[in-house]
């Protein structure tokens, strides 16, 4: 069924992508392709303006897609008997029936909610207070889990505050040295490139840090091919030069920042020659970047999940934000750190309470402080509001080992995501009941006892923030098909069916956006002073933005950082080994990351042909070393074996990659799904699964 165009007075119906983090303005206009609907750039969004990648201008074709949902469905029995259409009625009276059933029979917290960094900002809000107000259960958790955790602790540790990118965009153009680190942009966030190639254009100089040549290093002046679990190791000799050769900010250092004398012991061994012993890079590269980035009049470093999906993820990230603290490079024109955010809205959907640990505006859900100012806005007693849960790999743990009985999945495929997911495969089969809110039949839904229609982007009105820290207002741009619903509908009448509608009376979803900022007001991530009258006037707004007449914040940390004593944190890092070092057995290094036809696990860009077809399945990528040692021959696949299991892939032989490095995407499912032999090793702080480092062996297929 086609979904209908909308008519809007004086415009045509305009809204944001709904894949990366840049969430690039798009105009849906009439057209005799695609169902009678076509996509064009918006000229008016002042991120990426004028321009969308190829998934941007294909994101209609999963919406309209003949896969899509249009009716709740039902089934007795998960992988067993035909769907059956039954209406929202029956629908939310049956769920609500059997979630009070196991609650009663095995405790409130029976029932786990497993959310997604691609819900707007009041989808997110009220997905957490469903969980704490309905459901009354300490259990949720989403998918951003996998891939800002790490950033987002070491943010908190260093600064006191976690916004993904401390400036914004508008700044990299001003940057003299940028240094990429576990970050491919241009396939990750391809409009997003134009910045640092303006930089480039105006002198600044590019170094990536990456164990592949990819299309980002392709515009660096220097290629750093360093295999993954080393950045610490590499971080540390860098800072020996700059500390050794004085050309660290000591006056930056001693006003606005405490530990140095920790960082300065720590990095003391690491000196060029170890550092090219320890990691191959040479010891020229490393004196030439710590010497370059020190004396450079600007600098900005931005990361992403290469160094941070590891057990130590949060320890390489504080490492990386040294390299800003200790030049000074940070809360003024031209400089800054950033953490390149994955998903559509991963940074405001970690900020209003999809974490098991945190309340709206980053408050800390244990803070009795926090409590009493959550449970006001919510109308409850902070007495009601239960403790924290644990992290999204760990929800899925405590299905397989029987505390949780039933599961609300919304926006998120966590089979296909999650690692070691033969584990979470069980684990499913072992729920009692799974709800999953989606547009389509994911793998996850698979095991799904019901499947309720969900809303795409282009259906829903809300909020967005982006990697910038922007926040914004998404239009509705078409009608929703069939009979889906709106995913707050669904929320709030799923909640009134279980008894608790008195809590989510809302005439629309502005009326959630008011509840929303002033849960938030006076925590970290405060958007109290903004309205969507103000986000469509201003076409976004920086937070923190603690009042009406505030302007937003793009530049943090001009004047003090988020900690009491305004200083910023130096922490000094000792490396350490990753969960799983490579031996005899397993000689090879796994290492997993995105390709630009897809987006996370596939749901979406698998059902879209323009996309599918210039990717139809993953390739892993082997150094010529590797296929010599192996015998492989033209056009034999490999095989790849780690602890967890064994899988075939076609393969791409490449000079490109880190000799002991297997690259291999993870957007497919079933006998496609790298993450069968991921580890599941979690990073003690942030609770990141080590996605990007696991041991294995590789043989050619007979």
């Amino acid at each position: 069924m086609k979904a209908a165009l909308i008519t809007l007075s004086d415009e045509q119906p305009s809204s944001h992508c709904c894949f990366c983090s840049m969430q690039c303005g798009l105009e849906i206009l009439p057209s005799e392709k695609t169902e009678g609907l076509t996509i064009k750039p918006s000229a008016h969004f002042p991120v990426a303006t004028g321009r969308l990648c190829q998934k941007g201008l294909n994101a209609l074709e999963h919406v309209i897609h003949s896969e899509r949902i249009l009716e709740p469905q039902y089934r007795v029995k998960a992988l067993e008997g035909q769907w059956q259409s039954v209406s929202w009625t029956h629908a939310y009276a049956d769920i609500a029936e059997k979630i009070k059933s196991l609650q009663a029979e095995h405790g409130r917290d029976a029932i786990g909610v497993y959310g997604g960094g691609s819900l707007t900002n009041e989808v997110s809000y009220l997905l957490g207070k469903f969980t704490r107000v309905a459901l009354r259960s300490k259990y949720i958790d989403y998918n951003g889990r996998y891939c800002m955790s790490s950033a987002a602790a070491a943010s908190n540790q260093a600064f006191g505050i976690d916004r993904g990118m401390t400036m914004p965009l508008s700044e990299i153009p001003n940057a003299k040295y940028i240094i990429l680190a576990g970050t491919n942009i241009a396939e990750c966030q391809p409009t997003m490139m134009p910045y640092l190639l303006e930089a480039k254009k105006q002198g600044a100089v590019i170094v990536t840090i990456d164990p592949r040549n990819t299309m980002t290093s392709k515009t660096a002046d220097i290629h750093v091919r360093l295999q993954p679990g080393f950045d610490s190791v590499f971080i540390n000799g860098l800072l020996h030069v700059m500390i050794e050769e004085q050309l660290v900010d000591q006056r930056f250092i001693e006003a606005r920042t405490v530990g140095f004398e920790k960082v300065k012991e720590a990095v003391k061994s690491f000196t060029p020659e170890r550092v090219e012993l320890l990691t191959g890079v040479l010891e020229a590269v490393v004196r030439t970047i710590a010497r370059g980035f020190a004396k450079a009049e600007t600098g900005i470093v931005l990361t992403a999940r290469g160094l941070e999906q590891q057990v130590n993820g949060v320890e390489n990230t504080l490492n990386y934000i040294n390299l800003s603290l200790l030049t000074g490079k940070i809360g003024r024109k031209g400089c800054g750190y950033g953490a390149v955010t994955g998903q559509a809205n991963g940074q405001g959907g970690r900020e209003h309470g999809q974490k098991a640990d945190q309340l709206p505006g980053y408050r800390l859900i244990e803070d009795p402080a926090a409590r009493e100012h959550v449970a006001k806005v919510w109308g409850i007693d902070a007495s009601e509001l239960p403790g924290k849960g644990v992290s999204a790999y760990e929800l899925l743990q405590k299905i397989d080992e029987g505390e949780i009985k039933g599961l609300i999945v919304l926006g998120s495929n966590p089979l296909v995501s999650s690692p070691n997911n033969r584990m979470v495969e069980r684990a499913l089969q072992k729920l009692e009941l799974l709800v999953v809110v989606d547009m389509f039949e994911t793998e996850t839904a698979r095991y799904a006892h019901y499947i309720l229609p969900a809303s795409s982007f282009a259906e829903a009105e809300g909020t967005m923030t982006n990697l910038e820290g922007r926040v914004f207002h998404r239009r509705k741009a078409l009608e929703l098909p069939g009979n889906c619903k709106l995913d707050f509908h669904i929320l709030c009448e799923l909640a009134a069916a279980l008894g608790r509608g008195a809590y989510f009376q809302y005439a629309g979803i502005e009326d959630v956006f008011h509840e929303l900022t002033a849960a938030s007001a006076g925590g970290k991530a405060d958007y109290s002073g903004i309205t969507y009258e103000r986000l469509q006037a201003e076409k976004g707004i920086f937070w923190p933005c603690p009042a009406d007449d505030h302007p937003g914040t793009p530049q943090l940390f001009q004047d003090r950082f988020h900690h009491a004593d305004g200083k910023a944190k130096l922490f000094g890092i000792q490396p350490k080994m990753p969960a799983e070092p490579i031996d005899a057995e397993y000689p090879f290094v796994l290492t997993t990351g995105r390709l630009a036809n897809h987006y996370l696990s596939g749901a979406q860009t698998r059902r879209t042909e323009a996309l599918n077809k210039k990717a139809p399945v993953p390739v892993a990528e082997i150094h010529p070393s590797l296929a010599k040692r192996i015998g492989l021959s033209v056009e034999q696949k490999i095989r790849i074996t780690s602890r967890r299991g064994s899988l075939e892939f076609q393969v791409k032989v490449t000079e490109g990659i880190q000799p002991r490095t297997v690259f291999v995407p993870f957007h497919w499912g079933d006998e496609h799904s790298i993450n069968v032999l991921t580890n599941d090793a979690l990073d003690p702080t942030s609770r990141m699964p080590e996605f990007k480092i696991c041991a294995v062996r590789v043989e050619r297929v007979e």
